[in-house]
């Protein structure tokens, strides 16, 4: 799993570019990256397999925010891509969500 930022200052815009392995999505036919920058609506990102099988999604955001999220599979299974940023803890007991920072780097 991986979550690869590009940061557009000019823009205001943070690309983030998802991936989720086949094998970490367990050969599910559907894939969708749900967060708060899409009201966890599992319809607005949905993700596409590439040539290796791997689901993919690109997302431009905000710059200078911190969104949570995470991947729903076939609509019924949550992962979490432990690339992310951090971890913050949910409601539902063992559960979290990860976290994606789009605050660029500090430039020295």
């Amino acid at each position: 799993m991986s979550v690869i930022k590009k940061f557009l200052p000019d823009s205001g815009v943070c690309v983030v570019e998802f991936t989720l392995p086949e094998l970490a999505a367990n050969h599910a036919k559907k894939a969708a990256v749900v967060g708060e920058f899409n009201s966890w609506n599992p319809d607005e990102n949905l993700m596409k397999k590439d040539k290796s099988q791997h689901f993919k999604c690109t997302i431009e955001l905000a710059i200078g925010k911190v969104y949570e999220f995470r991947y729903l599979v076939d609509d019924t299974h949550w992962i979490n891509d432990w690339d992310a940023d951090a971890y913050a803890p949910t409601p539902y007991k063992g559960e979290y969500n990860m976290v994606l920072s789009c605050v660029p780097p500090v430039q020295n």
